[in-house]
């Protein structure tokens, strides 16, 4: 099972409809790094864990059914996003499965976290939704913020797949982990954690 999170297709398309000078080059950064990874893992099931497309219909819908249908045995599966506001014949024109979350053994998958207290005893949340970024400090105070996966006892966020997206920094508990993307590499970091802990919401 491939599960991503938050890619946002189409976004680009919507901003540069409303005139804004967006390049169109982003969407086929998405759509060969998606390629790219159902090559490189060969899945029997694609979970996207909402806002696969960013808003109504556009061109950029048809290029997402062209990767789908061209992987015929691949089973795709839609955890409904606030963003995945299409209809429902196109998503079954795509042949696409939409669920509100789907029970995968151990892990729960949602499109926005579940608060800790409802995640039942054993089970891990995995979601998305918050585009989750660590900022790294430097001498001098410069700073920069990366996508990443927060990793707490009972919850995994994943960072966006679109590189579209913006991110929110995350401010992990003393128990949580977190894994930065840097230059297609994944590499565990260590944050200072808060005095106080903030839910973030998106």
């Amino acid at each position: 099972m491939l599960i991503i999170a938050d890619l946002h297709f189409g976004k680009i398309n919507h901003f540069r409809q409303a005139g804004m000078p967006v390049p169109a080059a982003a969407n086929r950064h998405n759509e060969e790094t998606l390629i790219d990874l159902i090559n490189l893992t060969r899945p029997a099931r694609v979970v996207f864990l909402g806002d696969l497309f960013h808003s109504h219909y556009n061109d950029e819908w048809e290029i997402l059914g062209q990767i789908m249908t061209h992987f015929a045995a691949v089973s795709f599966e839609l955890v409904r996003g606030n963003h995945d506001i299409m209809s429902e014949t196109q998503y079954i024109r795509k042949g696409l499965k939409v669920a509100d979350a789907i029970d995968a053994g151990v892990y729960l998958l949602t499109h926005e976290p579940m608060a800790h207290e409802d995640i039942p005893d054993g089970r891990i949340n995995m979601a998305g939704h918050l585009h989750p970024g660590a900022r790294l400090e430097g001498r001098g105070r410069q700073g920069i913020v990366l996508p990443c996966f927060w990793l707490s006892p009972n919850q995994l966020i994943l960072p966006a797949f679109g590189s579209f997206t913006g991110l929110a920094t995350i401010r992990p508990g003393a128990q949580d982990r977190v894994w930065i993307i840097v230059e297609r590499q994944i590499m565990e970091v260590t944050l200072e954690a808060p005095k106080k802990q903030t839910r973030l919401s998106r």
